[in-house]
């Protein structure tokens, strides 16, 4: 398990291609951050990581699926990662 934080910052895990696109299983970034506007964030440290990975993916925040609203509607705006909240990049799993 990742250790905690660093203070005023939240984990950030990775997983399946979003972690091979990041080239690791986690970061840690500065709170609060408002939801809405956390693919921005990736994409600026990761080039290219929206269409790769976050287009499809599902994101939880303290294990909780949450849906991530780009544009920060309305019913978004409230949504704010803190300091020390776990959030995940989970991709969609396929099996054969």
């Amino acid at each position: 398990m990742p250790a905690k934080p660093p203070p005023n910052h939240f984990r950030l895990l990775y997983f399946a291609s979003a972690a091979s696109f990041a080239r690791k299983s986690s970061d840690t970034f500065p709170a609060p951050l408002p939801l809405a506007e956390l693919f921005g964030v990736l994409e600026k440290r990761y080039p290219g990581m929206t269409k790769a990975v976050l287009n499809s993916c599902a994101v939880t925040v303290n294990l909780d699926y949450v849906d991530v609203e780009e544009d920060g509607g309305k019913e978004k705006a409230g949504v704010v990662i803190n300091a020390e909240d776990e959030v995940a990049i989970i991709p969609p799993v396929s099996s054969g």
